[in-house]
This record gives C-alpha cells, structure tokens and sequence, in this order.
C-alpha cells in the first residue's frame, strides 16, 4: 500500500488556537498528520529555542482523541523536537498556522508562526508559514483549502534549499478573493509607542502599540497584494547574507 504524504503542523497562537484547527482538518484529508505546537501563545517571539530550561511536552486531546503534542516553548523549539525527538518518522512537509492576523513586512522577522516555517527549511524540510490577515471575527475555511493546495505543490515541487514560503489570506470570502501574487516582503516599519501605566500596587509598566506606517500598495508586495484580497506568497531564504556588500566592506580599513 501506497504510504501517505507526512505533515508536521505547529503555529504561534498555541495548540488550542481555532486556525490550527481548520488547517488540521483539512489537511488530515490529504496525508497523515502530526501536530507540535506551544502549549500556550507565543506570538513574536521569533525564532528563540529553549536553552536554560527544560522543554516540557505531553499530550493534547481534542473532541476526545488525541490531536497532538503540546510543547512549553517556542514554535522553533516545537519543529525541532518534533523532529528529532518526538515524530515515528521524518515530515514531507512543514506548515505552520493559520496565524491570526498579518505576517506581513516587518512582522516577518518577529512572527513566531513564521520561524516555526523558517526551522523546517532549516531541517531541510519543504515548509511554508499561513497566516489571514485580521484579529476580529476570523473565517479560516479558505485560508485551510488554500494550505492544502500549496502543500500539494510542494509534495510535487518541493523548494530550493534553504527556502520558505510565507503565505497571507486577505480576510474575505472566497468568492471575493482577486487572484494569488507572488511578492516580496514589505518594507514599512511601525511607528511604535509604549503606553505608561501603573499597577495596584503602584508600578510602572509600559504596553507597547504601533501602527504600520505607509504600507507599499503594490500588487508585488506583500502589504499591497493583501490588501487588493488577493494571496501573498512571498519566498523567503534564512540566509541573511546582503553579498551585494561583501566587496565594499572588504575595502573599509579594518586591517590591525
């Protein structure tokens, strides 16, 4: 018999969160699938691993069947204990989400969903990151459907090495999507604040806000696609390499 494709799931939002889900009963549909995911929420925390502290995992039971592994750490913790430790055998593909809410621009870099994607290609893995663009009354039907399509490709296409996907729905019906854009990462930052508060007790803290300020409206941009309602699908490589600088600064007088 004929061995069903492997797909290790995990987000950023938790193993409880609705996005991952929608994404699981999808994709359960299509191949044999394993969830590792942080016990609780670990929005922008990057791509942290767990060094100082031990990573608890145990199991988690969804509808009262066992849904998959909960992991008190980090989504890069949780792909690579997924992988070396906990999984009967090795992924065909990584998917990470469906994140609630924008992994767009800048928010690439501190998107925890987006890291968990970054670890698979670094375990040599096809990988991509999902995410639906809002935080309020989220309808992940298309979004799932479309993680199934993209990981159908990559079971067929597989990536360069190093690669990732980074994927992000428009939050509107189906029938309202405009089409798919392969783009490029953003470049708008945040104007950020940092709201001074005190506790009961009389200390302060701070609470940190912002707004993205001038987001690209072009079709070939990740900001711009999305917010036309059509899907952003931006590669990504972990290499940060700018070698376009290598030779100028090998001409800096740095030499003791």
């Amino acid at each position: 018999m004929e061995r069903k494709p492997f797909f290790m799931l995990s987000n950023d939002d938790g193993i409880d969160a609705p996005g991952l889900h929608a994404m699981y009963d999808v994709l359960k549909e299509i191949g044999e699938v394993a969830v590792v995911a942080p016990a609780t929420e670990m929005s922008a925390v990057g791509h942290a691993i767990t060094l100082s502290d031990p990573l608890r995992v145990w199991s988690y039971h969804r509808r009262g069947e066992f849904f998959g592994y909960a992991v008190k750490g980090t989504p890069a913790d949780c792909i690579k204990i997924g992988y070396w430790a906990l999984l009967k055998r090795k992924p065909d593909v990584v998917i990470s989400g469906i994140n609630l809410g924008a992994n767009t621009g800048i928010n690439t870099i501190y998107s925890g969903t987006v890291s968990a994607a970054t670890e698979g290609a670094i375990l040599g893995v096809p990988s991509f990151a999902i995410s639906l663009a809002t935080y309020e009354d989220p309808k992940f039907e298309y979004a799932a459907k479309f993680a199934a399509k993209i990981t159908l490709e990559l079971l067929q296409r597989g990536l360069p090495e190093g690669v990732f996907l980074n994927v992000n729905v428009p939050a509107c019906d189906e029938e309202e999507i405009q089409g798919i854009s392969i783009t490029r990462q953003g470049k708008a930052v945040y104007k950020e604040t940092f709201d001074k508060r005190n506790d009961p007790r009389g200390n302060v803290y701070y609470w940190l806000s912002g707004q993205k300020v001038e987001p690209e409206t072009s079709l070939d941009v990740d900001d711009g696609a999305v917010a036309a309602n059509r899907v952003s699908i931006t590669p990504v490589h972990y290499d940060l390499t700018k070698y376009d600088v290598l030779d100028e600064l090998k001409s800096w007088s740095l030499e003791p």
